[in-house]
């Protein structure tokens, strides 16, 4: 395969769908935007979340958190807060499907949304909880050898946590697992 284009992305994606599984009554949901910006050679979105955050402070991450109970499902809860976080309109968002959950490292089940949005878009960063946004290249994000795997120890179990670097970004944690599943989906 030459570049990635979004065709590609999207047929990929959409053929290969990942099993998913009912909500179970006890977990705490959330969910995120996996923006992919519709150019000829696609982008990523991520962002930096303000460093003024109690949580996960000043980390590169996707728009995202916890669902409401007004939510009709984790895919609003994925587009209500890439509104309320960087001012993507859910009209604007053309979504393609959703990743396997995933499990925050305070418990959440988190639900990866994939969504296509235009280049186009004028982001309205709210500060209280982005600090930027950026783009990375989809297929260099997707390139699974630029990620390095590292053991850390969490309430006596070891995790394997996923890292990467683009640019000034450490890309790790939630959001680099995310990346990776994204990509072996696809099968780059």
């Amino acid at each position: 395969m030459n570049s990635l284009t979004l065709d590609d992305f999207m047929t990929r994606f959409t053929l290969l769908q990942p099993e998913t599984s009912s909500r179970p009554p006890d977990g705490r949901q959330s969910a995120v935007l996996v923006p992919i910006v519709a150019r000829p050679t696609p982008g990523l979105m991520l962002t930096r979340r303000s460093r003024e955050l109690r949580k996960h402070a000043g980390q590169v991450a996707f728009p995202g958190g916890m669902q409401d109970e007004s939510d009709a499902s984790l895919i609003a809860t994925a587009l209500r807060e890439a509104q309320e976080e960087v001012g993507i309109d859910a009209r604007e968002v053309r979504v393609l499907g959703q990743l396997a959950p995933v499990t925050s490292s305070t418990g959440f089940r988190v639900t990866p949304v994939v969504g296509i949005i235009s280049p186009e878009i004028s982001l309205q960063i709210n500060p209280d909880e982005v600090e930027s946004a950026f783009e990375m290249p989809l297929e260099e994000a997707l390139r699974l050898n630029r990620y390095a795997s590292l053991d850390i120890e969490r309430a006596g179990l070891r995790h394997a946590v996923w890292l990467s670097v683009y640019q000034d970004y450490l890309v790790w944690g939630m959001t680099a697992g995310i990346i990776c599943s994204l990509s072996q989906q696809i099968a780059l």
